[in-house]
């Protein structure tokens, strides 16, 4: 397996990130080495919350957090994802299959030895995090969510998996811009009931991007910016400017990724979400959600009411996981996707709450 490590030196002066690095080396299938970063915060006997970043971020995401977890007396660990953030990035698509991930973090974990432990995942976070609980189950004591999923979706018409398919293998490579106005037509034109189509325009934009333009996403979905400004960067993005007139936050999302072959992970991952019935890890998601339908640990959900990815997913939890029963499931207001960015004081108040902290 070819790993790239991106150099130390890109990490430097980042805006609010003060926090020092921990490194686990861990094994792949091929006896290859691959060294997995965290951060650790807090007070060391404090109760463990595990925070797990999605695509295309990393633990940068949660850097507004950490003051109010680590004020109430909780640890924070929040870990990059291989592929991301100071994390080791392997250099193939191949090598990003959704089991791998789950593999790594879980030897991750092991190593670690930690226990007891409140998980919060949000987007890629809730889908690697919730398979490490239902298969570490005895190391974690409760689950908190926002704006993610364990998607299962074993009965998608055939007509609908034809078109998807279709439309991964001869429709044009969407724009950054297209993809945002394909997306909102796909779910449109679906009343919304058929994820996978709109779905479908993100992971051919990953896939198909060979440089994705991340830091310049995460400012454009999380930073309010006068209009005309907007407006310019959306211009010179459009004449061939990957991060035109970036911000602090827009080069601290594109520090991990120097060049277009570190980006393999956000450029792969989104494909590996089974969105299909024809998707890989298929039946470990139906061995997943046994786990979850016996459940009895508190699982609390706090979605956002406007995230364009997972509006409404918390359905799929609630009644369903016993440990939804009688739990203070939030609705927060206007995050978008990226809560942890726009509302990290209201998600971080609701993991304080659920482990009893700070009163």
């Amino acid at each position: 397996m070819q790993i790239l490590r991106t150099p130390d030196s890109c990490f430097a002066d980042l805006q609010d990130y003060p926090f020092a690095p921990h490194y686990t080396d861990i094994n792949t299938h091929d006896g290859s080495e691959l060294r997995i970063h965290h951060i650790d915060e807090g007070p060391e006997d404090g109760p463990v919350v595990l925070c797990i970043h999605g695509q295309p971020v990393w633990s940068y995401l949660y850097r507004k957090m950490v003051p109010y977890l680590t004020a109430a007396g909780l640890r924070v660990i929040a870990p990059d994802l291989v592929g991301y953030g100071k994390s080791d990035k392997p250099a193939s698509r191949g090598d990003y299959s959704y089991e791998r991930q789950v593999e790594w973090m879980g030897q991750w974990l092991e190593k670690n030895d930690f226990t007891d432990i409140t998980f919060f995942g949000q987007d890629w976070g809730g889908l690697i995090g919730l398979r490490l609980v239902a298969a570490h189950d005895s190391r974690f004591a409760r689950v908190v969510i926002s704006n993610t999923g364990l998607p299962y979706a074993p009965n998608v018409p055939e007509e609908v998996v034809a078109a998807v398919e279709e439309y991964r293998y001869s429709a044009p490579t969407p724009t950054l811009f297209s993809m945002q106005r394909d997306m909102r037509a796909a779910s449109a034109g679906s009343g919304g009931a058929v994820p996978a189509l709109g779905f479908a325009v993100w992971q051919k934009f990953c896939w198909e991007t060979e440089y994705l333009p991340i830091g310049l996403m995460l400012s454009m979905m999380t930073e309010p910016q006068p209009g005309p400004l907007k407006a310019l960067r959306a211009l010179l993005h459009k004449l061939g400017v990957r991060s035109p007139l970036p911000s602090a936050l827009a080069k601290a999302y594109d520090a991990p990724f120097p060049g277009p072959e570190y980006t393999m992970g956000p450029r792969a991952m989104p494909s590996q979400v089974p969105t299909l019935p024809t998707s890989p890890s298929l039946e470990q998601q139906r061995q997943a959600w046994d786990f979850f339908k016996s459940f009895e640990k508190p699982l609390i959900c706090a979605f956002t009411n406007n995230d364009p990815v997972t509006a409404g997913g918390e359905k799929a939890f609630i009644g369903r996981v016993p440990g939804t029963a009688n739990q203070p499931h939030t609705t927060i207001q206007g995050g978008g996707h990226f809560v942890q960015e726009t509302r990290p004081k209201e998600v971080s108040e609701v993991i304080i709450r659920a482990v009893g902290a700070g009163s």
